[in-house]
């Protein structure tokens, strides 16, 4: 791919509409200040004191945080609890120019929340503490997954993509239930046009008809449940082609700093990473690639043009420390130049 072929591809990113489906969850942050502690007269223990909050959108909201800044036109569906957390989530996604008319909200169930305390150093320097998380502990209600499933057959007609985040690890605890599964895989049939994608930390082998982007240990575990250990190229290979044969949609298999392994009609390919020098933080790079991938295979793109992208996207976010990162169309070409000229 040439200079002129991607600034194409990204030039078409504003008129593709996308609509992420599955768990998303209210990243918190909560700044702790160290010297202003004291203790609790009730119980004697260190009471910290909160000086600074920040939230964010996390899980299925880092793929529509990602979509929004390469300038794609995103849609959410999921669901959240009718509690703070949802407010604080259904503003922070608007905030972004997420549309959130489909979401669902719901006495029945808690937003899902990432609360991370950090305790801020002397020298200004931010610790994360440990993590405090709320999730529902209990099987989707059949009420609510039919209003999912209402809400996903009448929006599938009206966007060029549908990205599948499913976060929630319990099974059918989460947006992404085994109802929720089959229906997007008869929607995938039916709407060949549709680019279909799945991203799913522990049932990414069961979908169907829908083009999927596990990393390494994902699939892996796909079709050995319970391997523990350290996951080479080669196995992670053989099982990418092994979730291919399987599925015949495309299989974006992420390698970290290694790339991407593609598997198609096509056969197997491997995209480097694009290198990247400093400190970095991998977290959300996944999503970031995912969103880079989508909107570039909505726009037109190859396969391993739209992993390019997605590499392309990942470099950036993995740079940005301490936050969802996130990639604008500019930040990819200039990255794309850097890389060409390396």
């Amino acid at each position: 791919m040439n200079r002129a072929r991607l600034a194409h591809l990204l030039s078409r990113f504003p008129d593709i509409s996308v609509l992420v489906v599955g768990d998303f969850f209210l990243d918190r942050y909560l700044v702790i200040d160290r010297g202003l502690s004291e203790p609790s007269l009730e119980t004697g223990l260190e009471a910290y004191q909160v000086v600074g909050r920040r939230c964010s959108p996390g899980a299925a909201g880092t793929v529509t945080s990602n979509l929004r800044a390469l300038g794609v036109q995103t849609a959410a569906l999921g669901v959240l609890g009718d509690d703070g957390e949802g407010y604080d989530l259904r503003q922070e996604l608007r905030a972004t120019g997420v549309d959130t008319d489909l979401l669902i909200q719901t006495r029945d169930r808690f937003t899902p929340t990432y609360t991370k305390p950090m305790m801020r150093e002397p020298d200004g320097r931010e610790r994360e503490l440990n993590r405090m998380d709320i999730q529902n502990r209990t099987p989707t209600p059949e009420g609510l997954q039919d209003q999912v499933l209402d809400r996903l057959r009448a929006a599938v007609p009206r966007v060029n993509a549908v990205v599948i985040a499913d976060q929630v690890e319990a099974p059918d605890f989460g947006v992404v239930t085994a109802r929720v599964r089959e229906a997007l895989a008869a929607l995938a049939s039916r709407y060949p046009d549709r680019v279909f994608f799945a991203d799913s930390r522990a049932r990414i082998g069961l979908f169907r008809n829908i083009t999927i982007k596990p990393n390494r240990l994902e699939a892996v575990r796909a079709l050995h449940p319970g391997w523990d250990g350290d996951v080479d190229r080669q196995t992670a290979g053989r099982c990418g082609q092994a979730l291919y044969d399987r599925n015949q949609k495309p299989v974006f298999l992420t390698l970290s700093e290694e790339g991407i392994l593609l598997f198609t009609d096509q056969g197997r390919e491997h995209i480097p990473a694009v290198r990247v020098t400093g400190e970095i933080d991998p977290v959300g790079a996944g999503d970031s690639a995912t969103a880079g991938i989508v909107s570039a295979l909505c726009a037109g793109a190859t396969p391993p043009e739209a992993a390019l992208v997605g590499a392309l996207v990942a470099s950036i976010t993995v740079q940005q420390i301490g936050a969802t990162g996130t990639a604008s169309p500019e930040q990819v070409l200039r990255r794309f130049e850097e890389m060409r000229e390396a």
